[in-house]
């Protein structure tokens, strides 16, 4: 048994656990996982039994729970320095800290609109003016990231970083959305679909026996 075990919603809905995720894949420790199903008659009961928040994902380590995936994401970034989760550099740490920040509060008109679903690309459901201006500011940041701090890496900050997990949902839900996007925009999707971790994920998605109807569509 790993001294980590994560618990996380459905691999094919839950951007939230993707995140968190991808984050313990990034450390290389060994982790325990149990995906708990959403939208299911007793998942709120369910959920209560490993996060007090009622919210996935949840880390458990010992007899700590990190409830989150950013606080879940800091939380590793202090027990793994070697996995380099944020950058170096001070400016550019305090700018990967704020850009995962904002995703994890922001660009709620795009994710309404898009949800995810990993076992066939995304149908934009609407192009609404807060889709519209939610797709702009996020591919405005990453262009800026990538134009400020990329230096020839294939990320936000050249190497994956927190900055990467909180947004690969969004890169997600963008490839197959039938948008027209800027090259940089697009090379970015193209190295985060490319994660090898992120195709494990999408592998497992695939062979999961539950469906949310309204996730469908």
């Amino acid at each position: 048994m790993a001294d980590y075990k994560l618990y996380l919603g459905n691999k094919n809905y839950s951007s939230w656990s993707l995140r968190a995720w991808l984050v313990m894949k990034r450390c290389g420790v060994p982790f325990d996982e149990e995906v708990v199903p959403l939208r299911e008659a007793d998942t709120a009961t369910a959920i209560l039994r490993h996060s007090p928040t009622g919210k996935l994902p949840a880390l458990k380590v010992g007899d700590l729970v990190v409830c989150e995936s950013i606080a879940i994401a800091e939380f590793l970034a202090e027990r793994f320095p070697a996995a380099k989760l944020w950058p170096a550099d001070r400016v550019a740490r305090a700018t990967a800290r704020a850009v995962s920040a904002e995703m994890h509060a922001g660009f709620p008109e795009l994710r309404k609109a898009l949800p995810l679903n990993c076992r066939h690309p995304a149908k934009l459901r609407s192009a609404t003016d807060g889709v519209k201006a939610d797709i702009a500011r996020m591919t405005e940041l990453w262009i800026e990231c990538r134009a400020r701090f990329a230096a020839g890496g294939a990320f936000l900050f050249g190497d994956f970083t927190i900055a990467d997990a909180m947004y690969a949902p969004e890169a997600l839900r963008l490839a197959g959305s039938g948008l027209e996007l800027p090259a940089i925009t697009q090379s970015y999707i193209d190295a985060v679909l490319a994660l090898p971790a992120l195709a494990e994920w999408q592998a497992a998605a695939a062979t999961e026996p539950w469906l949310v109807p309204e996730w469908e569509k």
